[in-house]
């Protein structure tokens, strides 16, 4: 069924809301490699409650609900077989707490054709109960096959790395395990736990999930570029490019460029690319 834009582009969804508490905050970092090296205080800071921190990627975490209605969006119907995450993009307007509790309101921002398919572009606004906004999520869904219905094709992508050595190399292996542990953190795709579905998707084995590889990266530019400050980050916006198979190890190079980080990402064990277009904006 085509979509029709004009019923479908700028549909608000109800509210919902989430809460966390230290307990989701430290599974969330471990679901992203944190802990590699148990005792470093660095990563203590991560793992421990005791002067525990939060990556600002976890800005991903709480909004899952406020995105899962929409399938049931006036004219924009597709069949979720077919729905691919392309990027994302957050931005964080403050420090993010240990422990909070949201109210997150959904609406469909942009839709693009992009001819073989559709671009959905979905703005979710999260704010502490009677508080100010805390992140601003936008997730762009690829819709295979819904494309042709006469819409514009978008903008080209950004944030093209400089033709010069990147600043900063950093190694993240996954362990064989990773996403399911990362899954416990909300995203139960069976796409990441189920080989009979992983292959229904035209995957050999489990994949691990893209916003796992999108915090893995996060905390790599974190700790290296950042010193470790989690409070630096003001936006982190990546286009999806390739899969990262559990047990590998993602490859993160970074060129400072004034108050950006151009990031890309890819498998060491097979060169592919992971995250591209990928940029963080400093405070």
């Amino acid at each position: 069924m085509p979509i029709d834009v004009h019923l479908a582009l700028g549909h608000e969804m109800p509210a919902t809301e989430s809460s966390w508490d230290a307990d989701q905050v430290i599974l969330y970092h471990l679901g992203v490699g944190a802990g590699a090296v148990p005792t470093a205080p660095s990563e203590l800071e991560y793992t421990y409650e005791g002067k525990l921190k939060v990556l600002p990627s976890f800005g991903v975490i709480p909004v899952f609900a406020a995105i899962m209605s929409v399938g049931n969006v006036p004219g924009l119907k597709f069949n979720p077989m077919l729905l691919l995450h392309g990027g994302q993009d957050l931005q964080v307007h403050r420090k993010i707490p240990r422990s909070a509790t949201l109210s997150s309101v959904a609406r469909v921002a942009q839709i693009y054709d992009k001819g073989k398919g559709a671009v959905v572009e979905l703005e979710v606004e999260s704010r502490e109960i009677d508080g100010d906004p805390l992140f601003t999520n936008t997730f762009s869904l690829f819709l295979r096959k819904e494309g042709g219905f006469g819409g514009e094709r978008g903008p080209e992508p950004g944030n093209a790395p400089p033709d010069r050595a990147p600043d900063h190399v950093v190694e993240s292996p996954t362990l064989p395990q990773q996403a399911l542990l990362y899954r416990l953190s909300g995203d139960k795709n069976p796409l990441h736990a189920d080989p009979g579905f992983a292959k229904m998707g035209g995957f050999d084995r489990p994949i691990l999930h893209g916003l796992c590889s999108y915090g893995v990266v996060c905390k790599a530019v974190v700790d290296t570029v950042c010193e470790g400050n989690v409070e630096r980050v003001a936006r982190y916006a990546v286009r999806f490019s390739g899969v990262v198979f559990p047990g590998e190890t993602i490859v993160t190079s970074m060129w400072k460029e004034g108050d950006q980080v151009i990031v890309t990402a890819t498998t060491k064990e097979r060169g592919q690319p992971v995250l591209s277009n990928a940029a963080v904006t400093l405070r």
